[in-house]
C-alpha cells in the first residue's frame, strides 16, 4: 500500500491541527498549485489532485481519525522518509485505490469506473491583443481570429471595457478547448497590452504628460493650456518651478474602474532655445551680469 502524508501535502507539520487550520491550509495550497497558474509544471495537475484528496480525508472527523492512526504509526515523531520520497509524485493504479478505499469503502473496480466516467473541463486558452491608450480609456469592440485545434480559423468579438488596465485579462467563457466526456469547454483568456502613447504615460490610474516651458516661464510662472484625455485645460505654473517637478491635476487622469478618474500629472521640462536673436542674446547677457544666482552653488539653492 502506498502511504501519502496528507498533512505534509497541505503544508501542515503534524496532525494536531483544527478543522479551520486544515481549511486555511487547503485554500493556500490549492491557490498556489492550481494548474491554471502552473501551466508549465507537468506535475501541477497531479499535485492539485493530491491537495483535494488530502482535504477530503482530513476535513471529515471519521476519515481523519482513521487516517491519523495510520499517520501516527508511519510518521509520528520520526522523520518522514517515505513521505519525502513520494513528495511531488502521485501513485497510480491499484495502490492509490487501495489507500483511498480504506476510508470510503469502494472497490478498485468501482473507483476506476467512476474515474473513467467523470467529465473533465477542456483546457483554457490564452492569447493577447495590443490596443491604443485612447481605446483602452473609452472602450471598444475588437475582432480577433484564432486557429482552433482542428486548424479552423474562428473569429471572436471582444468587448474591451472602458478603463481596462494594462495586463488585465478578458474571459470568454466556453471558448477554449472542448471538454472531455461531456465536460464543459475551457475558457479563452485575452490579455490586454496597452501600447505606448506619444502624449501620455499610464501610471496606475494617473496619466503623465510632458509640460515644456521656456526658462522665463519657469522662472516667472505662467498660466498654460495643456491637453487632457477628453479636453484642454488651463493650469497655473508657479514661479520658480524646476525641471522635473510635477503639477498634479486631480480627476483628469485615467478611469479607475469605480466611476472616477485618477490624476493628470504634468511633468515640467525646461527648454532652452537653440538659436537666439541678437536682442535675446543681449538680454541673456544682461541677466548674466546682474544675476547672483548660481545653480552649482548648493549653499544658495
Amino acid at each position: 500500500m502506498v502511504f501519502k502524508d496528507y498533512y505534509k501535502i497541505l503544508g501542515l507539520e503534524n496532525s494536531k491541527v483544527t478543522l479551520q487550520e486544515i481549511k486555511v491550509a487547503f485554500r493556500e495550497q490549492a491557490k498556489k498549485h492550481h494548474p491554471d497558474i502552473n501551466r508549465k509544471n507537468p506535475n501541477a495537475e497531479e499535485r492539485f489532485k493530491d491537495i483535494n484528496e488530502a482535504y477530503k480525508i482530513l476535513s471529515e472527523d471519521k476519515t481523519k481519525r482513521k487516517y491519523d492512526r495510520i499517520w501516527n504509526a508511519k510518521v509520528g515523531k520520526k522523520k518522514r522518509i517515505e513521505s519525502n520520497q513520494n513528495e511531488g509524485k502521485r501513485p497510480t493504479g491499484s495502490a492509490v485505490n487501495e489507500f483511498i478505499n480504506m476510508f470510503f469503502g469502494a472497490s478498485s473496480e468501482t473507483t476506476e469506473k467512476k474515474q473513467a466516467n467523470v467529465p473533465e473541463k477542456g483546457e483554457d486558452i490564452e492569447t493577447e491583443i495590443n490596443i491604443k491608450l485612447e481605446d483602452a480609456y473609452y472602450g471598444l469592440e475588437k475582432k480577433i481570429s484564432l486557429r482552433n485545434v482542428k486548424g479552423k480559423m474562428t473569429t471572436f468579438t471582444v468587448k474591451v471595457p472602458a478603463g481596462i488596465r494594462n495586463g488585465e485579462k478578458i474571459r470568454l467563457i466556453g471558448q477554449g478547448k472542448e471538454g472531455i466526456r461531456g465536460g464543459k469547454n475551457g475558457d479563452l483568456f485575452i490579455r490586454i497590452n496597452i501600447q505606448k502613447n506619444d502624449k501620455f504615460k499610464l501610471e496606475g490610474c494617473d496619466l503623465v504628460t510632458d509640460l515644456y516651458l521656456t526658462p522665463w516661464e519657469a522662472a516667472l510662472g505662467k498660466e498654460v493650456n495643456i491637453n487632457a484625455m477628453e479636453e484642454n485645460i488651463m493650469i497655473k505654473v508657479p514661479a520658480g518651478i524646476q525641471s522635473g517637478e510635477r503639477i498634479k491635476i486631480e480627476d483628469k487622469g485615467y478611469k479607475d474602474g469605480q466611476g472616477g478618474r485618477g490624476s493628470l500629472i504634468a511633468e515640467v521640462k525646461t527648454v532652452v532655445p537653440k538659436q537666439l536673436t541678437e536682442q535675446e542674446q543681449d538680454l541673456f547677457k544682461k541677466l548674466e551680469e546682474i544675476s547672483t544666482f548660481n545653480p552649482r552653488d548648493t549653499l544658495k539653492i
